[in-house]
């Protein structure tokens, strides 16, 4: 029979899971692409928005410039993935960016790669599904304002949904990237059209002025518009989140391994340049509007906004605009969108168990997150990433443009050891090398890394002067405290394995002389003559009994039941004028330490074994205290000698009753 708490968790989990299900077969590249590059992908669904609204702080004028900012942002993708595709081809065993730095820089690389990593994972969970709730919204116009609680919805449904195993079906998956893809393209493809035919609508937004920010009334001139337009391209860098992913996913492809993942790379880079770039110039074309606070930066023939008025995300109003609002093919748009970034978020739910699992194997993290559940996932590591994505969208109110500040710091840091480490590893490699043609490709590759080692320094440098102060503090100090963490958790570990290794000293030369027994007494029941019954059959050096007097009474009471049973064993009262249990029985348990320091003492405490929550909490609570202190005292043991209450028969059925013997 199972308990409340075992059958709770047998609905939402289900039932475990055998080891054969590990099981997965390898993918093709048709549908490894859709199934690595969700994340990639889905960042589509901001990364526009965050550039437009960046560029409006200085105006109307300035937003003209945002497809200039795309196509830089697509740049860098595209050398990134170029260097990514190096990486393939000499790590193909999957351990990503982290196995790069530590392998070629370090440790305390690697958990700085590691560190970024897990941040950046819980913040594609937070940013993707609170993007996903603006869509929801934009759907159904009647949720407006319950944002926050749509996003947190869906992250704990996401965790559940993983704690039950969530299979990485590569068809279940290829569908929503497929389908998102088709509908972006297919909606750019049908407004290029539109435009070239002089038929492109104007966008639900296009009739707002935009009021610039003070400092860049002015528009993009002098330093401070070149800081705002860096900013807006390091916020539009959102777009290569996920990257990496393909390269830690390597030994699931189809052999060849690398040639295959390489390509898949390849194909994410341009599709998702190719989409970023298309948003961009479309919502350049239809006069579009994008953000921060609609309520002050908005004017509309020189008045406010009209009340209700909620602002959009740039698909939506592109799809409004391209299609007409309330269509079949705006709905298609919103929903491909919506699914997408999901997705996304799905994918990190596998992606951070994982590297939470690797970075347990090497002692980094606490031995919980190392084993998988009874559903073959990961289950620890699942509850602490939807945990700190629950903060997080609890704490920024789900808002995108908040949390994307946070967003790009650890991308970067991740990137930027990468492909130092890439670099060190062709310098290696150079000087084991000996052919010429083999040489040339060493330097090739070795240049390539090179060139995205230059490039994503410079923008991770970017993004920390431009996003400091907005909020990329935040996520640099998260990255700060979690090396500190996992640096001092591998100390311990380490440390503790020096401490229990063992040498010439650890030989069984000096065994205890005696072995002295004390059994702790309260009243003589049952549990007590079972604990003596265990405690005689040990044949110890010695043994004794011992009462702590709380209640002479109860005290007297105890002696004279001892008297009249003849029990065999001494009993020592023990004097406690401040009516403390344990104490007394410490102060006893040192002076025959003291006396004898080669006995070895061992005590036994009486327990109850109850089958309800609540009678835990009302019996065995002085037990457990005297255990937590009796375990720092060096040579002495401790024995508990359970005791079966009639209540215990609901949670072990079919189990003999044993309390009478």
């Amino acid at each position: 029979m199972l308990t409340f708490f075992d059958a709770a968790k047998r609905v939402l989990v289900g039932r475990p899971f055998g080891n054969e299900r590990l099981k997965r077969p390898l993918l093709p590249k048709r549908i490894a692409l859709p199934v690595f590059a969700s994340d990639a992908l889905s960042s589509v669904a901001y990364a526009p928005d965050e550039i437009l609204l960046t560029l409006a702080l200085a105006g109307v004028t300035a937003v003209a410039v945002s497809p200039w900012v795309g196509l830089a942002v697509a740049a860098v993708l595209l050398i990134v993935v170029a260097s990514y595709r190096q990486n393939v081809y000499a790590y193909p065993s999957g351990g990503g960016d982290y196995e790069i730095a530590k392998t070629n820089l370090g440790s305390s690389a690697g958990i700085t790669v590691a560190s970024a990593l897990l941040v950046d994972y819980v913040l594609t969970v937070a940013v993707s599904i609170s993007s996903a709730a603006q869509y929801l919204v934009t759907a159904v116009p009647a949720l407006e304002g319950s944002q926050v609680w749509a996003a947190a919805a869906g992250i704990v449904l996401l965790a559940l949904a993983n704690l039950r195993g969530l299979q990485e079906s590569g068809r279940l998956f290829a569908f929503p990237s497929y389908f998102f893809i088709a509908s972006i393209v297919g909606m750019c493809a049908v407004g290029f059209f539109q435009a070239m035919a002089g038929s492109l609508g104007r966008a639900p937004s296009a009739g707002f002025d935009i009021v610039p920010a003070a400092a860049l009334d002015s528009g993009l001139v002098g330093l401070a518009g070149a800081l705002l337009v860096l900013r807006a391209f390091s916020s539009g860098a959102a777009a290569l989140t996920g990257v990496e992913t393909i390269s830690s996913g390597v030994p699931s492809f189809r052999k060849p391994k690398r040639r295959n993942a390489a390509t898949t790379l390849l194909l994410l880079g341009l599709i998702g340049a190719a989409m970023l770039t298309a948003i961009l110039f479309l919502a350049r074309a239809t006069g579009l509007r994008v953000v921060a606070n609609p309520a002050q930066q908005l004017r509309l023939d020189g008045g406010p906004v009209p009340a209700g008025y909620v602002q959009h995300p740039a698909i939506s109003q592109l799809a409004e605009t391209i299609f007409s609002p309330g269509s079949l093919w705006f709905y298609v748009i919103i929903a491909a969108t919506g699914i997408i970034l999901i997705v996304a978020a799905n994918t990190a739910f596998k992606t951070f168990p994982v590297l939470a699992s690797i970075l347990a194997k090497d002692g980094y993290l606490p031995k919980q997150l190392r084993t998988r559940g009874d559903r073959l996932t990961f289950s620890n590591g699942v509850l602490a990433l939807s945990a700190a994505a629950l903060v997080l969208v609890m704490a920024f109110g789900a808002n995108v443009n908040a949390l994307i500040q946070l967003y790009i710091v650890g991308v970067f840091v991740s990137f930027t050891a990468s492909q130092l480490g890439m670099v060190r590893h062709w310098n290696r490699q150079l000087t084991k090398t000996a052919g010429r043609p083999a040489r040339l490709r060493i330097i090739k590759s070795r240049a390539i890394n090179m060139t995205g080692l230059c490039l994503t320094a410079v923008v991770l440098v970017v993004v920390l002067v431009t996003k400091f102060r907005y909020g990329a503090w935040i996520a640099l100090l998260a990255i700060i405290v979690l090396w500190l963490i996992m640096y001092s958790i591998h100390r311990h570990y380490r440390n503790v394995a020096r401490e229990l290794a063992l040498d010439e000293d650890s030989a069984p030369r000096a065994l205890p002389s005696r072995v002295h027994a004390v059994i702790l007494v309260s009243h003589v029941r049952k549990p007590v003559m079972r604990a003596l019954a265990f405690a005689r059959a040990s044949r110890p050096s010695k043994l004794d009994a011992v009462i702590v007097d709380l209640d002479p009474e109860e005290t007297q009471r105890t002696l004279a039941d001892w008297q009249r049973l003849d029990i065999p064993v001494p009993i020592t009262v023990l004097a406690s004028p401040y009516r403390e249990t344990i104490e007394p029985i410490l102060d006893y348990i040192k002076n025959m330490r003291r006396e004898s320091p080669r006995d070895l003492i061992v005590v036994y405490i009486p327990e109850y074994v109850v089958g309800r929550w609540w009678e835990q909490l009302v019996h065995n609570q002085t037990a457990l205290r005297i255990k937590a202190r009796l375990h720092f005292e060096p040579g002495v043991m401790v024995a508990s000698v359970p005791w079966q209450l009639a209540s215990s028969d609901a949670a072990v059925p079919n189990e003999p009753d044993e309390r009478s013997t």
